[in-house]
């Protein structure tokens, strides 16, 4: 045996793990880029930026992926480590980690086919809900078949770098030599913990060119340690004072009237005049459904047969944006009226009990506001938080064996749902009282999958045919709706949680987030449209001024129907980019202060804000928000909660 140079014996085989990551990554890097190819702007700079870009972090990535095998290479004696049947342990390592840079680059594939980006927040909360996310993985694609080809490759890999694993293993390295490198090793990993950003890759203006140029294993954990994001230590921000004074400003209309002049609060009165209409309301909440599915949008696929029908008897709200990305931003803004604040959705956040939310509000007038969803309600803490804020949850559970046709890993097929639904509703209108219920589907996800012969696409083909499954669903649940005696005096609000994707070239594609809604109630709401611009969380505030109802708010929206012309506004967001949409401006919020004014020309420029008066209410608008649920001002203290 040998006594070990720079680099050979076991720092040898630190740099060939190396070599094996950077080319397993670089070969997904270019595989993505064909995949996308169509999205992406093929300029030198672009090019040639993706590349050393993404070489860098998947040098930066080798640093942390390599902890485990240094710590072993370091630690294991030379009396074993130079043992003739050592190799095949060092064999085992290097199959181990290749077949987990392998899965990466698959379960990358599979991610960015999803969502047309690299890991982040979403795949986060995907660790968490294991049993949910293995279960879709399962039924969405031929694992057997993908884990046989990653087990294959790496063993053939490994084959071919067998000799230079066992020139590593014949070399001698005394610790006190090894433990210099490791020393050394010691001081990179906390340089590259500290001074470098996940930020430092995005150099181009066109998305994709951005995400491909990081590191996919790296984007997780920089999203692991970014899950929740204190907005003035992020973001651009102003005195406390003048943001909620702006806000108060803005938030002020003509039927509310503040109930303190606390400057730090936005609580107010809202008035609306005349007897309030004590109808039912049954809200469904309809998993990742873009405006663009449905006919009246243009779309020629015939995919929302009875929805396009539905439109045409119904109050139609079609400039209406989704704050977010995730079903539990939608959720946060159907129920809290609050525009998306960094990080997580307060639905999944510690401390989201006892808030002021639109369950709260029909519970003080007389009703019982029902949750009601066809999966297992703990996924995204959804049982908690909504059992914990005004609502009765019932979930999957309350579903018989024999009734259900259908269930995927995410839940019930939704027409199982809507018979849970009208059986919940039946229950509290019998009871004498008017009932609040949000109904959340589940079918519009993949794996694509639903009941054999509801409609003429084969399950388990595509998105369009769990669209058009839906719909049927829909369709099928308000033709029901209409026997019931309860029909007649009930308003049915149909709007998506979120769109189907919000990817594209920009950080926040404004079209990603444009999500449909109709309002139905034949005895009580006219037929027409609302073109007007409008965010979700304004549709809580707008659904109880139909009901003319008066009540304290701490919500964030606007009634609609009462808003003058011209102070119209949307938010959309990722986790971490927050976006204001005023007039033709579009303001983006981004981590490190970052900050962007964009104009978007196919929006009304009419009396629109300047690029100053547009930041300044962003900045407002979204610290304020944050504000009040750091510091507890959400609380709804005056309402005892369902146990």
């Amino acid at each position: 045996m040998k006594k070990s140079g720079f680099i050979s014996g076991r720092i040898m085989l630190i740099f060939l793990l190396t070599f094996l990551l950077v080319f397993i990554s670089t070969l997904t890097r270019i595989s993505l880029l064909i995949y996308s190819s169509s999205s992406v702007d093929f300029t030198v700079l672009n090019i040639s930026g993706l590349l050393l870009f993404g070489l860098f972090f998947d040098l930066v990535n080798a640093v942390y992926f390599s902890i485990p095998f240094v710590l072993y290479l370091w630690l294991v004696p030379g009396r074993i480590f130079n043992k003739g049947w050592h190799q095949y342990v060092l064999y085992l390592w290097f199959l181990i980690l290749t077949a987990v840079l392998l899965s990466n680059a698959a379960s990358e594939w599979f991610f960015w086919d999803e969502f047309q980006t690299r890991f982040n927040f979403i795949a986060v909360d995907y660790l968490v809900y294991t049993t949910e996310v293995i279960g879709n993985i399962q039924e969405s694609y031929p694992m057997a078949w993908i884990i046989s080809g990653i087990l294959l490759i790496s063993g053939l890999l490994v084959y071919l770098m067998r000799k230079s694993i066992k020139m590593g293993a014949d070399q001698i390295m005394p610790f006190k030599s090894r433990s210099k490198y490791v020393a050394m090793y010691a001081v990179l990993l906390p340089i590259a913990f500290y001074s470098i950003s996940n930020r430092y890759h995005r150099f181009s203006d066109n998305t994709y060119v951005n995400e491909l140029a990081g590191n996919g294993l790296y984007e997780l954990f920089a999203a692991y340690r970014n899950n929740e994001l204190d907005y003035d230590q992020f973001y651009s921000s102003i005195e406390t004072e003048k943001a909620f004074k702006t806000t108060r400003e803005l938030i002020k209309t003509q039927e509310a009237t503040f109930i303190t002049n606390n400057e730090i609060s936005i609580e107010r009165i809202i008035t609306n005049e005349g007897p309030e209409k004590r109808l039912n309301v049954v809200m469904v909440s309809v998993e990742s459904f873009s405006a663009e599915f449905m006919g009246i949008f243009g779309n020629a696929e015939n995919l929302t047969p009875n929805l396009d029908s539905l439109a045409e008897h119904s109050l139609s709200y079609t400039n209406l944006y989704a704050t977010g990305t995730r079903t539990v931003r939608g959720l946060e803004a159907l129920s809290l009226c609050v525009p998306p604040t960094p990080g997580q959705s307060i639905v999944r956040r510690p401390d989201n009990e006892n808030l002021f939310t639109l369950g709260q509000v029909f519970d003080k007038k007389g009703y019982e506001s029902k949750y009601i969803y066809g999966g297992y309600g703990y996924f995204d803490n959804m049982n908690y938080f909504f059992d914990h804020n005004g609502y009765h949850v019932i979930d999957r559970v309350s579903l018989a064996d024999n009734e259900i046709d259908y269930e995927n890993i995410w839940g019930v097929a939704d027409e199982n749902l809507f018979t849970l639904a009208l059986r919940e509703i039946d229950k509290t209108t019998q009871s004498g009282k008017p009932v609040f219920a949000q109904v959340m589907t589940t079918s519009n996800h993949r794996p694509f999958t639903y009941p054999e012969g509801r409609i003429d696409i084969p399950s388990h083909t595509n998105r369009q045919g769990a669209v058009k499954y839906t719909d049927y669903a829909i369709g099928k649940f308000i033709r029901e709706a209409r026997s019931k005696p309860w029909f007649e005096n009930t308003i049915f609000v149909i709007v998506a949680d979120h769109c189907a994707s919000s990817a594209g070239k920009s950080e926040l594609p404004v079209e990603g987030y444009h999500i449909p809604m109709l309002i139905y109630s034949p005895a009580h709401i006219e037929p027409g449209k609302m073109e007007r611009l409008m965010s979700q969380i304004d549709i809580g505030p707008t659904l109880l001024g139909m009901l003319n109802f008066t009540y304290e708010s701490k919500f964030f929206g606007y009634d609609m129907a009462r808003l003058e012309i011209g102070r119209e506004r949307a938010f959309i967001s990722t986790y971490q980019n927050l976006g204001y949409i005023k007039g033709d401006k579009l303001v983006i919020l981004s981590p490190q202060q970052h900050v962007e004014v964009k104009v978007l020309p196919e929006f009304s420029h009419e009396n629109g804000p300047t690029n100053e008066q547009a930041l300044n209410e962003a900045i407002s608008w979204y610290q304020t928000a944050s504000y009040c649920f750091s510091h507890g001002l959400m609380k709804d203290r005056t309402t005892n909660q369902k146990q």
